[in-house]
């Protein structure tokens, strides 16, 4: 009986916190029918921030999948003075505002910042512009991958590495043939995870963006500016746009997140096979 109410409750809170607000977001965007709602793609500045979005997921995906699977190896399988500080730095995005991770770049590199007036005498420009949107939104995302796959590499201890090694692999032969095969369906949790943070970032890259239409808009600032000058159905349907792609990739995320790619047995038969 307890389980039940706990269920009951449970799908309580997901439907007043989740699918209602989703289908009411559904609802508006689809008031006027879907040729109305597909309009606003034939607004460049729209397309626009669709691209600047998928830019910005290109730039920075990538960058924190190499960060994060290096900083989680490094953090799991070596013990190093500091080794505390860096974990707390590494997390540290996640328990700040993401306004902060914008204001920081504001404060380093804005026309009055610490290394504004060197940018500006040289002709260089990262604020208001696609490297200070990236830079915001690498701050926010950071630590998601490096926290998705530590677990795993700790259940896995350092065992394989250090029989790859004895048998003569090198840094980057064990990175691809016994870790990153090991941490599997974790690391690929992680991106998408990371790609979903990312394409819904607001708070940061509205501090350094500038808002600019049809050069500093993302598609979640641009929801914006269109709800703000009245144009809700056109608001609505790119809203629903970003909610769908999201919902989908944490969708696919669940799907992956059960699995934990190959056994510690299927592994080692690698590494005593290989002989490298």
């Amino acid at each position: 009986m307890r389980s039940r109410l706990l269920v009951a409750a449970a799908w309580l809170l997901a439907f007043l916190f989740l699918l209602l607000p989703l289908g009411a977001l559904l609802v508006e965007t689809l008031r006027q029918g879907i040729p109305a709602a597909l309009q606003v793609f034939a607004d460049e500045d729209a397309r626009s921030a669709i691209l600047l979005t998928l830019l910005v997921l290109a730039c920075t995906v990538p960058v924190n999948t190499l960060f994060g699977i290096l900083s989680a190896y490094a953090l799991t399988k070596f013990d190093f003075p500091g080794r505390g500080l860096v974990l707390l730095l590494i997390e540290l995005p996640l328990s700040v505002s993401p306004v902060v991770g914008g204001l920081v770049w504001v404060l380093l590199f804005g026309a009055h910042g610490w290394f504004g007036p060197w940018l500006s005498a040289h002709g260089l420009r990262i604020m208001f512009a696609l490297p200070g949107i990236v830079l915001a939104t690498l701050f926010v995302t950071l630590p998601l991958v490096a926290r998705t796959v530590m677990p795993v590499m700790e259940a896995q201890g350092r065992q394989q590495e250090e029989a790859a090694a004895i048998l003569g692999a090198g840094f980057l032969q064990t990175m691809l043939r016994v870790t990153l095969p090991a941490i599997g369906s974790a690391g690929l949790s992680g991106i998408l995870l990371c790609t979903a943070r990312a394409l819904g970032e607001f708070g940061a890259v509205s501090v350094v963006s500038g808002h600019i239409p049809g050069q500093t808009e993302t598609v979640p600032l641009r929801i914006e500016t269109l709800y703000n000058d009245y144009q809700t159905v056109a608001a609505f349907a790119l809203a629903a746009m970003l909610a769908l792609a999201s919902g989908l990739l944490m969708a696919l995320r669940n799907l992956l997140q059960p699995r934990t790619g190959r056994t510690p047995s299927d592994r080692m038969s690698w590494t005593l096979s290989s002989r490298v």
